[in-house]
């Protein structure tokens, strides 16, 4: 299998990886991926190896070689691209001749080739793609596999899991910092504590969280992808924009509100479960009491 990022999307593709387990119960099984999420596959139920992609530019010769060797040294019996974007694509061509693939590679043997593939939803539009490789079913994303022992984060006893940042990249996704410490306000009026997540980079807004309310703490940069689900299980309810820790939320059963701008289009890529989806072309617009509102009906 081929899944190479984002962590959104790598979640997303947890009920085709089960699936394509599930198809293949005596198979050996790859997964090529890139050291981001590694750990994470590791540790799940559905792969044999996990292979780092360093993801080589297709000038760098040497790189490709050691790819292309890589790739045809197990000879693989069949390949699905999950990623299916032009690099993986070109990986078609670094597999042995003739090598069975699902994706939409030109010249692939299961081709997707669904023209309103692009219109589709990520999980639609993967258990399509592997509707036509032959795999009937494919589950919802799952992750009640993750066991972790969390007792050192002290959690609080009731809380609320805030994700306010995401990609330093994309400051467009993000719902003002001060709005999320409104809400952490509110909440701590409630008894609820506020546990925020996410990296060094989201330190500002995370600052302001912790500001808003003494029944908030932070764990940037002290929870990796395993620990989030966990986490996730144990809140009473999760807050954050539309970035990967709230799929992995989404995922794990938690009850969540998922913030989208114009930046992303929820139809395509929105987590499914106990989610709510509140969206404004410009989350500026996005007011507290319509936030409060989807977060603190249970």
């Amino acid at each position: 299998m081929i899944r190479l990022s984002a962590l959104g999307d790598f979640v997303q593709s947890l009920g085709p990886f089960a699936a394509i387990r599930k198809h293949h119960a005596d198979a050996r099984i790859t997964l090529l991926t890139t050291k981001p999420f590694a750990a994470f596959a590791k540790a799940s139920p559905y792969f044999d190896e996990v292979w780092i992609d360093k993801r080589p530019k297709p000038w760098d010769v040497p790189g490709m070689l050691h790819l292309r060797k890589m790739l045809r040294s197990a000879k693989f019996q069949m390949v699905y691209d999950l990623q299916t974007s032009e690099r993986s694509s070109r990986y078609f061509h670094l597999v042995h001749t003739g090598t069975p693939w699902s994706g939409i590679a030109s010249g692939a043997s299961h081709p997707h080739d669904n023209p309103g593939r692009d219109l589709m939803h990520t999980l639609d539009r993967q258990a399509d793609q592997l509707r036509m490789a032959g795999i009937a079913e494919t589950p919802p994303p799952d992750l009640s596999w993750v066991q972790r022992d969390l007792r050192k984060f002290r959690l609080p006893q009731k809380f609320a899991l805030m994700v306010p940042g995401g990609s330093v990249h994309r400051g467009g996704k993000r719902w003002p910092a001060e709005h999320y410490a409104e809400i952490s306000r509110r909440l701590g009026e409630q008894g609820i504590s506020s546990v925020v997540i996410g990296t060094e980079a989201d330190k500002d807004a995370a600052d302001l969280v912790l500001a808003g309310s003494n029944r908030a703490m932070s764990l940037l940069d002290h929870t990796d992808i395993l620990d989030i689900p966990a986490i996730a299980r144990l809140a009473w309810a999760a807050l954050g924009n539309d970035t990967g820790p709230m799929h992995l939320a989404a995922a794990a059963g938690c009850r969540s509100v998922v913030l989208f701008s114009g930046e992303s289009d929820p139809d395509l890529c929105a987590p499914r479960g106990r989610v709510t989806i509140l969206r404004k072309p410009d989350l500026a617009e996005l007011g507290v009491e319509e936030v409060w509102e989807a977060i603190a009906s249970e």
